[in-house]
């Protein structure tokens, strides 16, 4: 079974123009996912998936794979498809979206993702983290998860999920946005149109929940951290 690392990079963030070429201690950002990246195990082949020149000629001048794809793309996991569908150096079973802002992303996380396909049945795998952190689980940026005995998710929200409303031992779990899907699948995913509960809560995978697809959640003990903002730049630094 071959698995594709695919790196999805924009130039054009709303909140961060240029954040793939940020320099963080005298490697850019993208440089540094794309070098963690070829340390899971499980990949097979890694590339990142750009819209723009500067990207791409930076990421071949480190030695690194790259393909240029649609500026239309709305979201990385469309960029994804396009890019498993240009692949010429193998045949993906296996695409897993490696978020492009997160530079210092464990290797061991893909592979945990990764783990998911030994199950024939399973769609679409991501990850989750016990969460403690009072301030992170009512903060509407993490994204929090609940899945049932056979860990498929059941629903993502930026509210606490469950409500405790008897004030009984909840266990809550904070979603981490890596996302691994079947080639086939994938492609299937990108025909799909917006649907109430992603727009109200402004969450792609609701789309996918609202038509049938199933998740596959692996829990992890890793934490992640994702530079959104030039704030979160100079946390990092």
């Amino acid at each position: 079974m071959k698995i594709l690392g695919v790196i999805p990079a924009r130039y054009a963030s709303t909140r961060f123009p240029g954040k793939p070429l940020v320099l963080i201690k005298g490697k850019t950002m993208i440089q540094r996912v794309y070098e963690q990246a070829m340390k899971a195990k499980s990949l097979d082949e890694v590339t990142v998936a750009t819209d723009d020149q500067r990207i791409y000629d930076h990421v071949r001048s480190f030695g690194g794979t790259v393909m240029m794809t649609s500026s239309r793309h709305p979201c990385g996991t469309d960029r994804c498809a396009e890019a498993a569908r240009k692949i010429k150096a193998i045949k993906p079973a296996v695409v897993i979206n490696i978020q492009g802002d997160e530079p210092f992303i464990d290797p061991r996380q893909i592979d945990k993702v990764a783990e998911c396909f030994s199950d024939k049945g399973v769609q679409i795998a991501t990850l989750a983290k016990k969460l403690d952190d009072v301030q992170e689980l009512h903060n509407p940026n993490t994204i929090k998860v609940i899945f049932d005995k056979n860990r498929k998710a059941i629903y993502f929200s930026r509210l606490p999920i469950p409500f405790n409303r008897t004030a009984s031992r909840v266990t809550y779990h904070k979603h981490i946005g890596i996302y691994a899907y079947r080639a086939d699948v994938l492609q299937r995913l990108t025909r799909l149109k917006p649907t109430p509960l992603e727009l109200a809560e402004s969450l792609e995978q609701l789309r996918w929940l609202e038509n049938g697809y199933s998740i596959r959640i692996n829990l992890t003990r890793l934490e992640t951290f994702s530079i959104d903002s030039p704030e979160d730049l100079k946390k990092v630094k």
